[in-house]
This record gives structure tokens, C-alpha cells and sequence, in this order.
């Protein structure tokens, strides 16, 4: 009920010193120490009126008390109810409107995908091809990064590479249009587009980044292969992130690799990753080897895990007056017990 007379109440510029329940507050909580004060003269009032009427000489009588007699303490205690509603409304009770509103610094990541002709792979998943089993695991993450994951927005770009880089997706929040692009992403079709270029294609979204005025900037690089241009060596890529505070993680995608005659082989056999996990180690990265699509799942989850930026919470609170319905009731409830007294509750002194 108070709360729904506090809609019609007067915004105040007063602050709660003393919390009761809920979004009810006291404003000047000191007043409460009248309350026994009022109390006291009440009762001294109330007992100096039996006093009076006790000298009158009254014939003992065997009739049973009336209704009117057995309620004639009710203006003493409408008075008494009446003093408590004055002592709280001098303490002025407030209802508080809380809004709360959360502010979090994004980071601004690119994702960098290879997408040469051993993605072509299905060793991550049977039936399906390394690359299209990327493409959903970094659209769910992007989606999750996108959406006001824990109050954070991040802006996200997208990149390829196979022997070139391609910006397919410049820095946005609109994760439709990530996903959009991802959904175009296909395996090199010719071979001389084909070839691992992961120094130029890391130092391509480091240029990108180095634009951004975000705090925290961040690259996601996925390959399932060696580096094999000699134009910027992965490690000269990941020294130009690391001058730029540009952290790095490094993820390799998959089981096995064909060697010279074609048999499968384990990637770990055949696959060389020192220079991705000096790259991560560099920038203060991490460097994730995904055997399956569970693996990939979970490196990526651990890179949003990680990448979770701070929080900060601001707190606005109105206060509203609630003092009128008080004194208001308290008219009311002292008119009730001066009219009882005259009337129906009157006493023969």
C-alpha cells in the first residue's frame, strides 16, 4: 500500500539515514525519540481522567458491562495511534526508486582464420570439414562476445588468410553482419592463392588493431599448419603486437596432417608450433592445440573466460516523501477519537 501511495508522492531531495525493509527509509530517524515522550504525557492524561472519575460515588451495580463501556478505551488509544503516525511522519519515511546501470570497457578482438586447402580436413569432426566447424565455434563465440555478455559489448572484426590476408569485417557490434561474413568464408580455390601466411596475416590485423583506442585489444589466431612464407616470420608479427600491447592467443585445429606420400600422420608428429606458442608467450597470450570440435569449443570458451573484463556498477537512488499519508492518517484517527469521546465513548467526569 505504501508503496503504491509513494507513485502519487513528492520526489525529495532528503536521504535515507535509517533502512527499515525493503526500499523504505527513515530520512530524520531521530524523531523516533519523541515517540516515548508523546506516549508518557498520554498515559498521565489518560490516568488523571480515571482519578477525577474515581471520587464520584458509584452504586454498585450487578448488570454486565455494555458494549459502549467494554469499548470505551478506544479514543485514548485512537489519541495514542494518532501521536505514533505524527512521530514517524516528523521522521520522515521515504520510499527509494533504485536504478542500477552497469558501464563495461569492450575489447575489441579480431579473429583471424585460416581457411588454406588442408582446413579442407574432417579429422575434427567426421562428415564435416575443419573449416566449417571453425566457422560455427567462432560465430557462437562471436555471438556470446557480441551480446552483452556480463554487461560487456565487444567490437569484432574478422580476417582470412591462406598465402594473403583479407579483412572480410571491419571492427562492429553488430554480430548479424560477423556472422554474415563468417557464412561466406570458404577453402582457397586455386593454388596460387593457396599457402599458410599466419606472420602476414597476424601483422596485417596488428596494423588493423593499431588504430583502435580500445583498453584492451586482443587477436584470436586460428591455423591448423605451419607458417610457410618467408615475407614476416610469425615471430616478427607477434614482436610488433607485443610493442603494441596487443595480446595474442594462438590456437592450432586438428589431428592429423598428410606427409610427403600422403599417409596420416599425427599432427603432433608432423607440425612444428613452436613459433605459435612463442607468439602467445610473447604477448601474454595462450597458445590451445584443439584435436576435436569439443577441444576448439572449450579453447575458445577459455579465451572468453579469460578476456572478461572488470565491471563498473553505478547506483542511483530517488527518494520520494511519504510523511503526508502519515500525518494525514494521523488527523484521521485523532478526529475519530475526539468525536468518540463527545459522543457514544463520552465520560461523566
Amino acid at each position: 500500500m505504501i508503496a503504491q501511495q509513494a507513485e502519487l508522492s513528492t520526489q525529495s531531495a532528503a536521504e535515507g539515514s535509517l533502512e527499515l525493509w525493503g526500499n523504505i527509509s527513515l530520512g530524520d530517524p531521530w524523531f523516533l525519540a519523541l515517540l516515548p515522550l508523546f506516549l508518557l504525557i498520554l498515559m498521565v492524561r489518560s490516568r488523571g481522567r480515571r482519578d477525577v472519575a474515581g471520587r464520584v460515588p458509584v452504586l454498585p451495580s450487578e448488570h454486565t458491562r455494555s458494549m459502549r463501556q467494554r469499548i470505551g478505551w478506544m479514543p485514548n488509544v485512537m489519541h495514542g495511534f494518532s501521536l505514533v503516525l505524527v512521530v514517524i511522519a516528523l521522521s520522515r519515511p521515504l520510499e527509494g526508486d533504485v536504478e542500477t546501470s552497469t558501464e563495461t570497457e569492450g575489447v575489441d578482438i579480431a579473429l583471424v582464420l585460416d581457411r588454406s586447402s588442408s582446413m579442407e580436413a574432417d579429422d575434427l569432426e567426421p562428415g564435416r570439414t575443419r573449416l566449417d566447424v571453425v566457422k560455427e565455434v567462432v560465430a557462437s563465440f562471436a555471438q556470446r562476445r557480441m551480446t552483452d555478455r556480463d554487461g560487456a559489448s565487444d567490437n569484432i572484426a574478422l580476417f582470412t588468410f591462406a598465402r594473403f590476408p583479407q579483412q572480410l569485417c571491419p571492427f562492429t557490434l553488430d554480430v548479424e553482419a560477423v556472422r554474415g561474413f563468417l557464412g561466406e568464408v570458404e577453402l582457397v580455390r586455386h593454388r596460387e592463392e593457396d599457402g599458410t601466411g599466419i606472420g602476414i596475416a597476424l601483422a596485417k590485423a596488428v596494423a588493423v588493431l593499431r588504430e583502435s583506442d580500445a583498453k584492451s585489444r586482443v587477436i584470436v589466431l586460428l591455423t591448423d599448419g605451419e607458417n610457410n612464407l618467408p615475407q614476416i616470420t610469425p615471430t616478427q608479427a607477434g614482436e610488433m603486437a607485443a610493442e603494441e600491447g596487443i595480446r595474442v592467443y594462438t590456437v592450432f585445429a586438428g589431428r592429423f596432417v598428410r606427409d610427403a606420400f600422403g599417409r596420416r600422420m599425427s599432427s603432433e608428429q608432423l607440425i612444428d608450433t613452436t613459433e605459435l606458442k612463442r607468439i602467445a608467450e610473447m604477448t601474454d597470450g595462450r597458445f590451445f592445440r584443439a584435436k576435436d570440435a569439443s577441444g576448439l569449443e572449450d579453447a575458445y570458451a577459455e579465451i572468453e573466460r579469460l578476456e572478461r573484463t572488470p565491471r563498473e556498477e553505478s547506483r542511483f537512488v530517488e527518494h520520494y516523501d511519504l510523511y503526508s499519508d502519515f500525518i494525514l492518517a494521523a488527523i484521521g484517527a485523532w478526529l475519530f477519537g475526539w468525536l468518540s469521546a463527545f459522543t457514544w465513548a463520552r465520560r461523566l467526569p
